[in-house]
């Protein structure tokens, strides 16, 4: 399934084709807080692995076994962008090994930059946008690069469940998603308390 891939398109022929989109927004442009809003919530551990992230898959599995289905992917930033790039969303063995193989093509080929940046120009916010410019025009009638610490936050948890958590949607349940973001970047160490604490006060201000 990985060389039948390739063989309908190479790697680089699929990447140029999301940097050609209409609107696609450069890592530079991306605010710093919503780079680590993501990480923080996707993929912790994502600048130190290769393109899977073993500890990760273990605690899916022992998930998953626990509940008798699967519940928990386990997934890296990076294996996301394979699928996107390549695969449909069936959560099928042998598509996911392909994806294996596809995520260590992108970890060989690209920085962890260019391969977050990729990320956020072909993943779905719900409302029909498939790229952060799109969702934040759309959500925020801005640019990436100029939403504020409430916004990079809320938009950050979309792509979990975007028929959900679309601002657009639930704004009650945007937020309480936004709140697990805000959790996750304390645990993971990019927020103080008190900084997560004033952007949720932002989160009421906005209300």
């Amino acid at each position: 399934m990985y060389r039948n891939a390739l063989s309908e398109a190479g790697l680089q022929e699929r990447v140029e084709a999301v940097r050609d989109k209409e609107g696609y927004t450069e890592y530079k442009n991306l605010p710093q807080i919503y780079v680590n809003a993501v990480v923080s919530v996707e993929d912790h551990r994502f600048y130190r692995h290769h393109g899977i992230d073993l500890i990760a898959i273990a605690r899916a599995v022992t998930n998953d076994i626990r509940a008798g289905k699967l519940v928990e992917g386990g997934s890296t930033i990076t294996q996301q962008l394979a699928k996107n790039l390549y695969f449909d969303q069936d959560k099928d063995i042998a598509r996911k090994a392909a994806e294996v193989f596809m995520a260590f093509d992108l970890e060989k080929n690209y920085t962890k930059e260019e391969i977050f940046e990729l990320y956020v120009n072909c993943i779905y916010f719900g409302d029909g946008y498939y790229s952060v410019g799109d969702a934040s025009a759309g959500y925020f009638k801005k640019t990436p690069d100029e939403m504020s610490e409430y916004e990079s936050t809320l938009l950050a948890g979309v792509p979990n469940a975007p028929s959900k958590y679309a601002p657009s949607k639930n704004q009650a349940l945007a937020e309480k998603r936004q709140m697990k973001v805000l959790r996750r970047m304390e645990e993971c160490g990019y927020f103080s308390a008190e900084e997560a604490e004033t952007v949720a006060e932002q989160m009421v201000a906005f209300q």
